[in-house]
């Protein structure tokens, strides 16, 4: 008998019983349901062998055994099948009739009622059922160490508790489930959080590439969505490269270059991300490669940065071989604070491939964001990027809004007072060209 899709009939018999819908405060007890399987009776020395011949027919169900005893004959066993592929004992193939055969096994199809419970069930299968019908259900969440990090819309908060502890039940190590109830604030990158279920405790650690951090997740910015950007500037480095980090949070960025060797200068004006920032930096054993600051981002340029780039750049610079890079991940803000590398260092310029190498991070709901991005940025240091610079696609953020990340060496009449270039002596070299995501279309991509 040939086969029809039925999935959803199919999830409607694996879906929880239909009066838990609008339940806001979560009864376990009230998911039990019962269903009718079609079973398949063998011995139970064979059913290894035979397993193998009926993968087409057997019950695929998370959670659900295939296998299980006869409660009428303790020396055979019950083979679930698909109920919506075993109608009759007509529904097998010639090939799984061969086998039923040869292992001297009656086709015959038996019913067993099979009694399905809270456990039973997938975390979107429960919310499908309990929030309204016809309404988004979510069950995908960000996960920082033991918290689960939830994004509620609208329509789900008067589910939120319930919400909550179905993430907790269903996710092994996961035990507290909180919604964010604002947006992320500028100044120091964190946001209100409620708990929704689960202990109280934010403090929090994480491992991501190799590297343990911990912070307490109501006060610090963490996004575990950032791993591979993350990677990607780590990528640049070689040993003995320096990295100036503006906003350098509780050190994904910082922690990773000085483990490579580099000299690391790591600044958050948030207390408690420098707090945990000297924290992990000594988890992570690398608190004698860098040095920490609590400063405004603009201060910590027009401080610090300034002092070291002139030694950096000054009179031995023509023996330094190593970069310098510039990492500026504030994206709501961060191309603001580029105003702060004009007129920064006095005297003669260094040669432009000694030049530092800034990277920084924004926001677009442009069109062409890239285009977008750079335009920005150039209105802000007034002058163009065009020879020095490239746009990277750091991730799609909400609908038609991207983050990105502009990389351009400082043009020298930015950063040198009084600087006068000569077009021919110091031309800038651009940089290699990035690729972007490949949902990044070439229309919507500027690289230079």
């Amino acid at each position: 008998m040939p086969e029809i899709d039925l999935s959803e009939r199919h999830y409607e018999l694996f879906s929880p019983p239909s009066d838990v819908r609008g339940m806001t405060k979560l009864d376990r007890t009230a998911f039990k349901k019962t269903v009718t399987i079609p079973v398949l009776k063998v011995r139970k020395e064979i059913v290894s062998k035979l397993m193998r011949s009926l993968k087409r027919v057997a019950l695929q169900r998370p959670g659900i055994k295939r296998v299980i005893e006869d409660p009428e004959d303790e020396e055979s066993r019950l083979i679930m099948l698909d109920p919506y592929k075993m109608f009759t004992d007509d529904s097998f193939e010639k090939a799984e009739l061969s086998i039923l055969k040869q292992l001297n096994v009656s086709p015959q199809i038996s019913k067993y009622n099979l009694e399905l419970t809270y456990e039973n069930f997938k975390s979107e299968e429960i919310l499908r059922a309990v929030l309204p019908e016809g309404q988004d259900v979510t069950s995908g969440f960000s996960r920082v160490g033991h918290i689960a990090h939830l994004n509620l819309r609208d329509h789900q908060l008067p589910f939120k508790h319930l919400i909550g502890q179905v993430m907790i039940d269903k996710n092994p190590g996961i035990t507290s489930a909180v919604n964010k109830i604002n947006n992320i604030d500028n100044t120091y990158r964190n946001f209100q959080m409620e708990v929704l279920s689960g202990e109280e405790n934010m403090i929090t650690k994480v491992r991501e590439n190799s590297y343990t951090y911990e912070f307490d997740f109501s006060k610090v910015y963490w996004n575990p969505r950032l791993s591979t950007e993350h990677s990607r500037i780590t990528e640049f480095f070689k040993p003995g490269d320096v990295l100036f980090d503006v906003f350098a949070g509780v050190g994904p960025f910082a922690i990773p270059v000085a483990k490579k060797n580099c000299t690391v200068f790591a600044n958050d004006l948030n207390p408690e991300s420098h707090k945990w920032l000297l924290h992990n930096c000594k988890l992570n054993k690398v608190d004698q490669k860098v040095k920490v600051f609590n400063l405004d981002g603009k201060d910590f340029l027009q401080g610090p940065v300034r002092e070291e780039l002139m030694q950096q750049l000054g009179r031995l610079s023509k023996e330094r071989t190593h970069s310098v890079h510039i990492v500026m991940n504030l994206p709501a803000k961060a191309i603001e604070f580029l105003s702060a590398f004009k007129s920064l260092l006095d005297g003669q310029s260094c040669g432009s491939e000694l030049l530092p190498i800034v990277h920084c991070y924004s926001f677009s709901k442009d069109a062409n964001p890239a285009k977008d991005v750079q335009q920005r940025a150039e209105a802000v240091l007034g002058t163009s990027l065009d020879a020095c610079s490239s746009v990277h696609l750091v991730r799609n953020v909400a609908p038609n809004k991207e983050m990105l990340c502009i990389t351009f060496r400082i043009p020298a009449v930015i950063l040198y007072k009084n600087q006068i270039l000569n077009l021919e002596k110091h031309e800038e070299p651009p940089l290699k060209r990035q690729r972007t995501d490949k949902s990044f279309s070439k229309e919507n991509t500027q690289i230079v």
